[in-house]
């Protein structure tokens, strides 16, 4: 495959157009031998594609989509946050099979949490949010178990150890507390594996119960398990202007 093309747009940005993935996943996408020019597979980076070109994916024929469509959803527990599941769990894409534009889900939620995620169909959009030098706020409720204490939800707020490296500074607000469990709200800039489940382990505590409230400036609000709404425009800008 030659990369010789006058003007074109580079594979992997083609595929973020055509709602098939992140830029970022694209790329790994490619180097996995997944996606065939002119029926050629492309193994590397710098390849332009034009509009006469076929691109496919996995022998799918795919094409830039016109609509950008950005969903929040209100998933419960029990779903995964990908296309397909080798277990045969659900997935957050079984409420979305018959939607008009390929979505694809922005970051991950655990299988047993629940709350905010983001889907959409535009590549360049979810590549931002989850890129870590932008930092995108994210809120959530924990309920852990037992009594939190004023110096464990410090610990939290100041960063604890988590593969070598310290979470970056957290927001804690205690909402309620009993003997038997504490509610906080607490809000992270990253994005590890199971963050906050893995911070609440580390000061003492499992989390019961976690659930996703706030992503950037745009909270959950009435939404009930499994419902969603198109994200209105001044929502969507909200996070074009947090960069």
């Amino acid at each position: 495959m030659t990369q010789e093309k006058q003007g074109g747009t580079r594979l992997q940005k083609y595929l973020a157009l055509c709602g098939v993935a992140s830029r970022r996943r694209a790329e790994e996408m490619i180097l996995d031998g997944l996606v065939q020019v002119n029926g050629i597979t492309v193994r590397e980076m710098g390849v332009k594609v034009l509009p006469e070109d076929e691109v496919r994916v996995r022998g799918d024929l795919i094409r830039p989509e016109e609509e950008k469509r950005y969903i929040l959803y209100y998933k419960p527990v029990g779903e995964m946050c990908t296309v397909t599941d080798p277990e045969g769990r659900a997935t957050v894409m079984d409420r979305f099979r018959d939607f008009p534009v390929r979505l694809y889900p922005v970051g991950r939620l655990d299988y047993d949490s629940e709350g905010l995620l983001l889907l959409t169909n535009d590549g360049d959009f979810a590549a931002f949010l989850t890129h870590p030098r932008h930092g995108v706020e994210k809120g959530y409720i924990a309920r852990v178990s037992m009594e939190l204490t004023l110096e464990e939800a410090h610990a939290l707020r100041s960063g604890v150890m988590l593969d070598g490296r310290r979470t970056a500074p957290a927001k804690v607000r205690l909402l309620r507390k009993d003997a038997f469990s504490t509610d906080i709200l607490i809000t992270i800039r990253e994005g590890r594996n199971r963050q906050i489940r893995r911070m609440v382990e580390q000061v003492g505590h499992q989390v019961v119960r976690l659930k996703r409230v706030r992503y950037g400036q745009v909270e959950l609000g009435t939404l009930q398990r499994g419902e969603w709404r198109d994200l209105t425009p001044q929502e969507v800008a909200s996070f074009r202007a947090h960069g």
